[in-house]
């Protein structure tokens, strides 16, 4: 279990531990998406069991990505969710109400605009006129915004495809799109393709941020071992 993730939550639980806390909630309604820390404390079934054991079970929704976590966060279906960085500011020029909790280190490497092999496009300027295939409100937004700003075009110079990730790997895979902005693992499980040239500075900041709402007390009943989330 990786470190990087202790400082913000021990800002977590001391500033929780300045407020009233109600009673333990009966169960915790927690988001994930694939290859995030939620997805992993799943995985390993530890959180579930500390939790079980102080008669507070665990209820798992998946996400396809973080703005649509962030629908469920504000909505009240989700106690608890993780995302990037992006996806919360979008939420909140929405006016969404949101508690942050923490954050992890930047992980830019995380994200990239993935071409086909085979593909004519090997920079970023060779986008423009291009359909671009993301989700919207997500991290890789503002990365191709940046990116493309970066190189000298603006959104209006390619045309954005907005589908959830499921649904862009299958429209890149039958050519339905030219580029693919993305993060995670998905690329590589992807097929034939590779990834053009971005700025590194151009790359979206990576940063998970740690969402609560509804039930800020919650926090109170996590083990340390997800208060340190995974690396």
């Amino acid at each position: 279990m990786s470190n990087r993730f202790r400082p913000a939550w021990l800002l977590v639980l001391a500033a929780l531990s300045t407020s009233a806390l109600a009673k333990a909630p009966e169960t915790v309604n927690i988001g994930y998406q694939k290859a995030n820390i939620f997805a992993l404390l799943k995985y390993r079934g530890t959180l579930d069991e500390s939790l079980k054991k102080q008669g507070i079970a665990v209820r798992w929704v998946e996400f396809p990505a973080g703005p649509q976590m962030l629908e469920g966060l504000n909505v009240g279906s989700i106690d608890l969710a993780a995302t990037g960085d992006a996806p919360p500011a979008f939420a909140q020029a929405a006016q969404a109400d949101l508690v942050y909790l923490a954050h992890s280190p930047a992980n830019p490497k995380t994200e990239a605009i993935v071409v086909p092999e085979q593909s004519a496009i090997h920079s970023v300027a060779d986008l423009k006129g291009k359909r671009v295939g993301l989700n919207k409100g997500s991290d890789v937004n503002y990365l191709l915004v940046a990116a493309l700003e970066k190189a000298g075009l603006s959104y209006k110079d390619i045309t954005p495809v907005y589908l959830p990730p499921a649904d862009a790997r299958a429209a890149f895979q039958r050519g339905a799109i030219d580029a693919w902005v993305i993060w995670g693992s998905v690329p590589r499980r992807s097929g034939n393709q590779r990834e053009s040239p971005t700025d590194p500075q151009c790359r979206g900041a990576g940063a998970a941020l740690h969402l609560l709402s509804r039930q800020p007390q919650v926090c109170r009943y996590l083990p340390g071992d997800s208060k340190a989330g995974g690396g």
